[in-house]
Formats: C-alpha cells, sequence, structure tokens
C-alpha cells in the first residue's frame, strides 16, 4: 500500500524552526537548483531573469545563490514565516544582496501583484506545505508574464514508511534529532508525482512537464503560453 499523505503545519514560524533549517546544509540542493534553472534559461539569459518570485523562499539561500551566479537579476522573494524571513534579511546583510532581493511576507496562495508581473516564477519545497497546492499554482501562473517561465521543485513523496527512513539518513544522517524529524515530516508531507502532474493539468499544462529528478524531488518546468 502505498505511503499516505501526512500534513505538516503550512507555515514553519517558530524560532526553533528558522535556525534549524537555516543550520541545515542546503548547499548542493540549492546550487542544483539554479544551475538546472540556468541550463533551462539559457545562461545568462538577461532578459528573463530581471523580475523574478521566489515562493516560500525560507532564509533566501536560493535567491543567494541566483544573484551569485547572475548579476542582472533582482528577486522578490516571498515567504509567509516572519522568523524565516527575520533570517533571510540577515542572509541578505552578509551577501551584500539587500539592494537586489527584496523580502515580503506573503501568502502564496492569495498575492496582491497584478497579472503578468513577473518574468520568471522559481520554487522550491512549497508545495508539500500547503494542504491544497492549487490555489498556489493558479496564483503562480497569474502573475507570470505571457512567454515566462515557472519553476517549481519540491519533494515526492516515498512509497513507505522504510524509503522515508533511508532518505532521512542519506541526506540528514549528521542533522540533530529535529531537523531530521522535519525532513521526515515533510517527506510525508510531500505529493506523489502523480499527484502533481494531476494538478498541474488542471491548470493547462501537459502532465510530462513535471518530471522526476532525483531519488526525493519533482521538477515542473513550463511556458506561460
Amino acid at each position: 500500500m502505498a505511503l499516505e499523505r501526512v500534513l505538516e503545519p503550512e507555515v514553519m514560524d517558530t524560532q526553533e524552526e528558522a535556525v534549524d533549517y537555516n543550520a541545515m546544509d542546503h548547499s548542493t540542493v540549492n546550487e542544483v537548483f539554479v544551475n538546472d534553472l540556468l541550463a533551462i534559461t539559457g545562461e545568462p539569459a538577461p532578459e528573463i531573469l530581471r523580475d523574478i518570485l521566489d515562493l516560500g523562499t525560507g532564509t533566501a539561500l536560493i535567491p543567494v545563490e541566483l544573484c551569485n551566479k547572475v548579476q542582472e537579476c533582482r528577486v522578490m522573494a516571498v515567504d509567509m514565516a516572519a522568523h524565516m524571513l527575520d533570517l533571510a534579511k540577515y542572509n541578505l546583510e552578509i551577501n551584500s544582496l539587500t539592494d537586489r532581493i527584496e523580502l515580503a511576507q506573503v501568502d502564496a496562495k492569495q498575492m496582491a501583484f497584478p497579472d503578468g508581473q513577473f518574468d520568471l516564477i522559481i520554487s522550491n519545497s512549497i508545495i508539500h506545505h500547503i494542504p491544497d497546492p492549487n490555489p498556489c499554482l493558479s496564483e503562480a501562473v497569474r502573475v507570470t508574464r505571457t512567454g515566462g517561465l515557472l519553476f517549481f521543485r519540491d519533494l515526492m513523496r516515498p512509497e513507505s514508511s522504510e524509503e522515508v527512513s533511508r532518505l532521512v539518513q542519506q541526506y540528514a544522517g549528521n542533522e540533530n534529532a529535529h531537523q531530521k524529524q522535519m525532513f521526515d515530516d515533510s517527506l510525508r508531507a510531500a505529493l506523489s508525482l502523480e499527484e502533481i502532474r494531476e494538478m498541474i493539468a488542471t491548470l493547462g499544462f501537459k502532465k510530462e512537464s513535471v518530471t522526476a529528478t532525483s531519488d526525493r524531488h519533482w521538477t515542473w518546468t513550463a511556458h506561460k503560453a
């Protein structure tokens, strides 16, 4: 029997969660995310990297990675968690990126941005936090300009508890107990590949635009028609 989805809190907004999340070693995952994105846009592709929206930015580690690699880009980085954004502000300051990355506390399911404002929407690991991700995905499409790019990546729910335990040990084995539990919870809250493909199809995109891109991630890549 396939592992059922077990929801976790939508907003990680305690000081302990923010600090432990920021302290985890995301460097390889973040670098792969940015490199995969740039492989699609055709580095440096400044025309599509000028106005970017990062949904569920957490502590803004991916915008920092991106801006360190592409000098032309500007990022609006949003999250619902105030404690995450507090640490994100610190990360921007120590990387001297406060002039190129703007932070805002925003609910990705209901955004005040105008239609078609952004060239590129990126998101890493927001979807598994949301009980019903459809409004978030719809809003992302709405605020993307015609011809703009959507690039989402998230965890993919394993088939069994045994596989969850294996992934936690492999990728968070050196973290503290709370950090391991956070990763375990996130894997169980994630969508399966088929579930996210069905959601994308309801928005008018091809199911094949979502692919399994690691043993624990799916990635959705699509241009807005």
